[in-house]
């Protein structure tokens, strides 16, 4: 019976209602979390939402404490979902280090195709523009993960460009072209490393361009140029 005055009894009801609400819409976040996970709507691309949300967890965990699990739960699906797409761990990882549209041996092979000259600023332009674009999220999920024991090291050659290195060697055709071919990929890699792991500045926070004009030359004369010795 509707109670007029300013009782306690009316106070309870209300207490009910608003507690009643409090669970529906605990019910209702619950469902909006369960439809947030399984398949994803049509027009979306769910493998590419795994594959950047892996990219997160790797550079922030490193290879050893990711999980297929943990990638999963980054990007709102199911695990099931994440098998479908990638076998293992380890392929999941191959897709993190590789270039979104970008194949690191086609690469190679068309700088090669413009011949020797300038090849060293236009290689490290080219891998500047690839690897600085996620902001080095990849470069970071590759680093994380060197310290570990059981990191694939197949998916970390061809993130490195090895099978386009072995190509740009034999377009050498000198003695040394081994030789000169590593100190332009360990140089690179370096430079990878300083700005998007160590954050060493200024090169950090250098233009690509900037970056270029400085340590082009050098890897120009590791190609090139007479080596000591």
């Amino acid at each position: 019976m509707p109670v007029n005055s300013g009782n306690g009894v009316q106070g309870e009801s209300g207490g009910e209602g608003q507690d009643g609400a409090g669970r529906g819409e605990g019910h209702l976040a619950a469902a909006g979390a369960s439809r947030r996970r399984g398949r994803r709507p049509a027009g979306t691309d769910t493998r590419g939402a795994i594959v950047a949300a892996a990219r997160e967890v790797f550079a922030e965990r490193g290879y050893a404490r990711t999980s297929v699990r943990a990638v999963a739960h980054r990007a709102c699906v199911d695990p099931a979902l994440v098998r479908h797409y990638f076998r293992d761990k380890e392929e999941l990882f191959a897709a993190v280090l590789r270039p979104e549209q970008v194949d690191p041996s086609l690469m190679v092979d068309r700088l090669l195709a413009d011949g020797i000259g300038e090849l060293g600023p236009r290689l490290l332009a080219e891998v500047l523009g690839v690897w600085d674009a996620d902001d080095g999220l990849a470069v970071r999920a590759m680093f994380s993960g060197l310290a570990s024991g059981d990191l694939p090291l197949e998916p970390l050659r061809v993130y490195l460009g090895q099978p386009g290195a072995v190509r740009a060697a034999g377009t050498l055709q000198t003695e040394d072209a081994d030789l000169r071919v590593s100190l332009v990929s360990a140089h690179v890699i370096g430079v990878l490393l300083a700005r998007h792991v160590l954050r060493l500045e200024p090169l950090a926070s250098l233009r690509p361009q900037r970056v270029v004009a400085l340590v082009g030359p050098v890897l120009q004369r590791y190609l090139t140029g007479p080596l000591p010795g």
